[in-house]
């Protein structure tokens, strides 16, 4: 087993274009209540922000699930696949029961507590309200992600995003601006359209997969029990890519909180930039996905470290080739990008130094994320967790002092992303330079 720039490409891409659709799921919410009000957008990214919080706990466990599944896939256990999914499916059901009820406290005892702005907390709970039903669906979604991932055969992810993304521009026209007979629901419809596409998206994975995919040889659909000792394997390595999966969303969270104080305009600005800002970093986090299942399956068929780094850098080349164009097309030409998200000349200005010094942390998050998705890739996630535990400590520090004390310009306070992604790219490089991590899992 080898991965040549084409063959990590033929990976990546079905990764990228499936993260671009389903981004288009923040787009159109973001863009469609921008012609709310300004109100509206900014309690979507504050509740928006907390259910990726908690969304992220279950993909960070799906993300364990991959990292084994690319492991029995390069060793040609293909049998004990099937054994992994489903008892990653049994825990993220459960998780997803404790988390939706869980979510009337989190909306009384913290968004209550945090935001200041009375009209900004009752749209971020009516949001929070039915958003939270999608999560039954999409915690098995990104199950079948994971086991996709892991095998090296994505593209199916790129249908399933397409379906996906479609649904949710289609559910959300009708109930936010109430078409068609229906009532306009505004926030709530865009809470209620997401729910309804990512269950579209579930089952078109079930319905595929039963079809198309060879259950006998990955042994899927076979396992219906909770076996306790598969569960420690899968736990072992999942509950640390938890760990990740939720600093990494709370960082936005604390961000977010942060820019709050300063003002509904530097929020709404926030906002704007977080999703363009996702949407660029989609080739990143395409790549970052594809080094950790290249890494395992790599690390499964015994392959030197040497060529396991030969590897991460190619992706890191690709990653670069694929985002620097779009980002110099977007310095070029600014405010045809920000007129996607609102009809304010005021706040397209505004917006314009804020973009620049977003668009400039690309450079360093893509080399950053890519290795740092290299060591969860080795199987030692404790490792990679205490790489994420001191890049966000000291994010964290950062956003303090400049927003909260000195409450310096929304565009001043962007520049925490360079001191996220600087410190996982030195932490990450380190470890994989000097650590022996060859022969984890």
């Amino acid at each position: 087993m080898n991965f040549s720039y084409k063959q990590i490409w033929l990976i990546a891409y079905p990764i990228l274009i499936s993260l671009l659709m389903e981004h288009m799921i923040n787009v159109t919410d973001t863009a469609f209540l921008g012609h709310v009000g300004e109100v509206e957008l900014g309690a979507s990214a504050l509740a928006g922000v907390l259910y990726m919080a908690i969304y992220m706990l279950g993909f960070g466990f799906s993300i364990g699930v991959q990292i084994l599944i690319a492991r029995k896939n390069g060793e040609r256990k293909y049998g004990e696949i099937g054994g992994i999914f489903m008892q990653g499916a049994f825990f993220l059901l459960a998780l997803a029961a404790v988390m939706f009820f869980l979510c009337d406290s989190i909306t009384t005892h913290i968004l209550s507590r945090l935001i200041s702005s009375d009209q900004v907390y009752a749209a971020a709970s009516s949001y929070l309200e039915w958003r939270r039903y999608g999560l039954f669906f999409s915690f098995i979604a990104i199950l079948f992600r994971a086991f996709y991932i892991g095998i090296t055969e994505t593209r199916t992810l790129t249908l399933n995003s397409i379906v996906m993304v479609l649904s949710n521009i289609v559910f959300n026209y009708i109930l936010i601006f109430g078409k068609f007979g229906f009532p306009a629901l505004g926030i709530a419809g865009a809470a209620i359209g997401s729910s309804l596409a990512e269950l579209v998206s579930l089952l078109f994975y079930v319905a595929y997969t039963w079809l198309k995919v060879d259950k006998k040889k990955y042994a899927l659909f076979q396992q219906f029990s909770f076996k306790l000792s598969e569960f420690k394997r899968i736990w072992n390595i999942s509950c640390w890519t938890m760990l990740q999966s939720i600093l990494f969303p709370s960082q936005w969270f604390l961000f977010f909180i942060a820019i709050e104080h300063l003002g509904e305009r530097p929020l709404a600005i926030a906002n704007i930039m977080r999703s363009i800002n996702t949407c660029f970093f989609m080739a990143i986090f395409a790549f970052s996905d594809t080094t950790s299942s290249m890494v395992s399956n790599l690390l499964g068929s015994g392959k030197e470290k040497s060529e396991i780094w030969l590897a991460c850098k190619r992706a890191i080349r690709l990653t670069y080739m694929i985002g620097i164009p779009f980002l110099l097309l977007s310095a070029l030409f600014p405010t045809v990008l920000l007129q996607i998200y609102t009809n304010s000349q005021e706040l397209v200005q505004a917006a314009l130094p804020t973009m620049y010094i977003m668009l400039l942390g690309y450079l360093l998050s893509a080399p950053g994320l890519v290795l740092f998705n290299a060591v969860s890739g080795t199987g030692n996630t404790s490792r990679s967790m205490k790489i994420m535990l001191i890049t966000i400590s000291i994010y964290v520090v950062y956003v303090v002092v400049m927003v909260m004390y000195l409450q310096v310009d929304v565009a001043i306070a962007w520049t925490s992303e360079y001191i996220y992604g600087g410190m996982l790219l030195l932490l990450s490089y380190l470890y994989l330079k000097s650590g022996n991590w060859n022969k984890r899992i």
